[in-house]
């Protein structure tokens, strides 16, 4: 495990009128210094909860640092424009000196479509056309695009990404059929946070034999996974602390997103993370819900160093 990457999250739960720059500086400058590789970002259009849209808070991100990996997992840009999504991402390569990493995924059928102006059908179709358009406008000179949904004649868009032809390109999802989509259109997989360990294995097993199908060898196709997070002295008040919080994140109790979540003492929750690292995960991205900055001192301190 001595190729292994450590992330941690942006924080982006921010009630109305509470954001503190300075704060939210050190938090990362902080994070640099502990080690992490990188630091991810989530998207959440609408809800009660009170999260930070994820491209803006990354652009903010990156002004406060210089090394850090800047991402979101995942944009669910079914629901965006491509062209204009594109343009935004590129722009915050180019900003961030070719620091991003950017996450797509479909959002699943349950979204609410009406209110971003579409139909739920053929959203999975829609999904692979506007990550074909994306691509196609990072890396031609001109684009000329007869899609279904999109249609473009002799287009240009400067300037490019930083990275080339664009940053890693991470894809979200389940079904065996997302699973062998990522293969076909992306740079890596990651792993949901709800995901228990043993569903993950199961996910990277199908990676792996879409990509010996493919002819591609596994180094060029990273795996990463979302690991909810808490680190405490007392095991069993650290998980009902973890349980809640999820409960609150996500509105209602989900036995799975408990199931794959990591809490304990440092030592328990070393071992549930080699399971993960086991399973296949090259990147771990820690998400604690709670005491955040301290949650990262904790993983830096007493857990990174035993994963390798």
């Amino acid at each position: 495990m001595g190729h292994m990457k450590f992330a941690t999250a942006i924080p982006q739960l921010v009630p109305d009128g509470s954001f503190d720059p300075a704060a939210f500086r050190a938090y990362l400058v902080r994070a640099e210094e502990l080690g992490f590789e990188s630091a991810w970002t989530q998207e959440q259009v609408l809800g009660s909860s009170p999260q930070l849209s994820p491209l803006e808070t990354m652009t903010y991100a990156a002004a406060c640092t210089e090394r850090l990996r800047l991402g979101c997992v995942v944009f669910v840009t079914t629901l965006h424009s491509p062209v204009h999504l594109a343009k935004n991402l590129s722009t915050l390569d180019q900003l961030s000196r070719g620091r991003l990493e950017i996450g797509v995924g479909t959002g699943g059928k349950a979204r609410p479509f009406s209110a971003f102006g579409m139909a739920p059908e053929r959203y999975t179709n829609r999904f692979v056309e506007g990550v074909e358009l994306m691509k196609a406008l990072w890396s031609e000179p001109r684009v000329t695009f007869d899609g279904e949904f999109w249609q473009l004649s002799d287009a240009a868009m400067e300037p490019k990404p930083f990275q080339k032809p664009y940053p890693p390109l991470w894809f979200g999802g389940n079904g065996r059929s997302a699973l062998r989509r990522a293969v076909r259109l992306g740079t890596g997989f990651f792993g949901a946070g709800s995901t228990p360990t043993a569903d993950f294995a199961a996910q990277v097993g199908t990676v792996r034999e879409a990509l010996a199908e493919a002819g591609r060898e596994p180094q060029d196709f990273a795996l990463a996974k979302r690991v909810y997070i808490g680190v405490g002295d007392d095991g069993p008040a650290t998980r009902k602390r973890m349980n809640a919080a999820l409960e609150s994140l996500y509105g209602r109790r989900v036995e799975a997103a408990e199931a794959a979540a990591v809490a304990g003492t440092a030592a328990e929750c070393v071992r549930a993370l080699r399971e993960v690292a086991a399973a296949g995960a090259e990147l771990i991205q820690f998400t604690p819900l709670f005491d955040l900055a301290e949650q990262n001192e904790r993983l830096a301190a007493e857990v990174m160093p035993e994963l390798g």
